[in-house]
């Protein structure tokens, strides 16, 4: 069920089931079932009066068949539409039919005395911003506090992007049929969805075999069989070695929080560099994590021969400017799986998208023979041309200072920064992203919103850093270290800070251990 599919794709899934001899009025009076059986749990009881508000096309017949069917179990349903009835076409214009008692106006008045709104507007193909009497409508839905479910998308929401068009509901929950859309779960319309139900309305699993989804709401079962555990008789080295680049000594932070990161996600060692007045510091606050002094490309080219140190984070706390370009140049051309976070992507930002910070990014790389400027090309470049993989982890700020405006929604973004980058893009938020550059997706939907706090990217990095040194497929290293962190931070709570994030990992890991597929060790 982890099959995220647009709008387009939920209408080609329901012309597949139509054409496998399913009657389209089949699903919307299951769709319409749906929809009464959660609004009757909204509700104090069979007295209970409901506003149903129906729109002129297949969302509104879905309301119809609802409001049916709460009248015949009791409730006090009045059915509001918007627009004319004689407008109405196909199985809306059937299901409107069926309705035995008068079909008022859609207006603010229809509010008045109700306990619950259906909303049976507008569903997830929106395609252009709701104006007029449309708007004042679901203003004052808004306006009026009642509680309000949703039918497949609350009115105004893009069922594929997430985003507002003109204006949406707030709903408290939200029925949506077969699969969830990408508009669930980004925001702001995960946040006006409330708590979505997924309802099996016979739709069959066998139209994702035509289909063939590459966005997906991200969970353990996509990437544990690829999770690597610690075995009988297995070796440190055999969990790999994480190196994590230190930033100077007033900035060491940010990469000891991503080395700790690194060691909780199960790396079998982790080494932090830096220069000798950094690594001095860091001496002093780290037990289980090595410290090296290693400063510059061409010590870090040494350094990185060592081919048991397979993946390597910089960024975090690095400063922006050339030096910090030159060192990720270095980096890429070693052999190591590569995390590049915060500053080692603003070092190669693009001047007209990169504000008063592009002055400092944009140095000479003399120290690799570079007398050009850094920039994304540049990155990019020294990307695609390495064998071993790469993961960014920007947030929105960053991202832009790499790849500029980008259009489309946040998942469009992401891919397209996957493929122009030769990386695995993590789109940080409360709707974070996962792209390929091969065009899968994942949208992570675990995060709680006291994740928001210093330094957590820093050990969100440090999860990947882990994970990778463990050897697992960099997409798959991603989504679940993002998975991870969510969960870590949904079992703190609030009052989370970034350092408490590491020793949490601990719990996470075991229960996922306990639920591994069978036959994984």
């Amino acid at each position: 069920m982890n099959e995220l599919l647009t709008p387009a794709e939920t209408g080609e899934a329901d012309r597949l089931t139509e054409a496998g001899g399913t009657a389209s009025l089949d699903l919307m009076a299951r769709a319409g079932k749906a929809v009464a059986d959660v609004a009757a749990l909204m509700t104090r009881g069979p007295d209970t009066r409901i506003a149903v508000l129906c729109g002129p096309g297949n969302n509104g017949g879905d309301g119809f068949v609802a409001a049916k069917l709460l009248r015949d179990h009791g409730f006090d349903v009045r059915v509001f539409l918007l627009g004319e009835k004689s407008a109405l076409k196909g199985d809306a214009a059937e299901m409107a039919r069926r309705w035995p008692l008068p079909i008022r106006p859609a207006t603010p008045d229809a509010l008045q005395s109700m306990y619950l709104v259906i909303d049976a507007l507008f569903g997830a193909g929106l395609s252009r911003p709701i104006e007029g009497d449309a708007a004042e409508l679901i203003e004052a839905v808004n306006a009026s506090g009642l509680p309000v479910l949703a039918v497949d998308v609350p009115s105004g929401v893009d069922g594929a992007s997430g985003e507002v068009r003109g204006v949406a509901i707030k709903a408290r929950r939200t029925v949506t049929f077969f699969r969830k859309k990408p508009g669930h779960l980004l925001m702001p319309g995960r946040d006006l969805c409330g708590e979505v139900t997924v309802a099996d309305i016979g739709i069959p699993e066998t139209v994702l075999e035509t289909l063939k989804p590459r966005l997906h709401e991200n969970a353990p079962r996509l990437w544990i069989s690829d999770f690597n555990w610690p075995t009988d008789g297995g070796h440190k080295f055999d969990r790999g070695h994480a190196v994590i680049v230190s930033g100077p000594a007033l900035q060491t932070g940010a990469a000891r929080l991503g080395a700790r990161g690194a060691l909780r996600a199960g790396a079998g060692v982790v080494t932090l560099v830096g220069n000798s007045t950094a690594t001095a510091i860091i001496a002093t606050q780290v037990t289980s994590i090595m410290v090296r002094s290693v400063s510059g490309a061409v010590a870090l080219s040494d350094f990185l021969r060592d081919q048991r140190r397979n993946a390597v984070l910089i960024g975090p706390g690095a400063s922006v400017g050339p030096e910090t370009a030159a060192d990720v140049l270095a980096i890429l051309k070693s052999s190591a799986s590569v995390v590049l976070d915060a500053d080692a992507l603003t070092s190669f930002a693009d001047p007209e998208d990169s504000g008063d910070r592009a002055e400092a990014s944009m140095g000479f790389l003399a120290r690799n023979g570079d007398r050009g400027p850094a920039q994304p090309s540049t990155l990019f470049d020294a990307i695609k041309g390495r064998d071993a993989p790469v993961v960014m982890t920007p947030h929105e700020g960053e991202f832009k200072r790499l790849f500029g405006g980008l259009p489309g929604s946040k998942v469009d973004r992401a891919r397209t920064a996957a493929a122009l980058s030769g990386a695995v893009v993590i789109l940080k938020g409360t709707d974070t992203v996962i792209a390929a550059p091969d065009g899968r997706a994942i949208i992570n939907s675990n995060a709680p919103p006291w994740l928001a706090t210093a330094g957590s990217g820093d050990v969100l990095a440090g999860f990947v850093t882990g994970l990778l040194a463990q050897r697992m497929p960099a997409f798959e290293a991603a989504s679940a270290a993002v998975w991870l962190h969510g969960e870590a931070a949904s079992a703190f709570g609030i009052g989370l800070i970034a350092e408490d994030l590491p020793d949490l990992l601990p719990k996470v890991l075991q229960k996922l251990h306990a639920e591994k597929p069978r036959g994984r060790r």
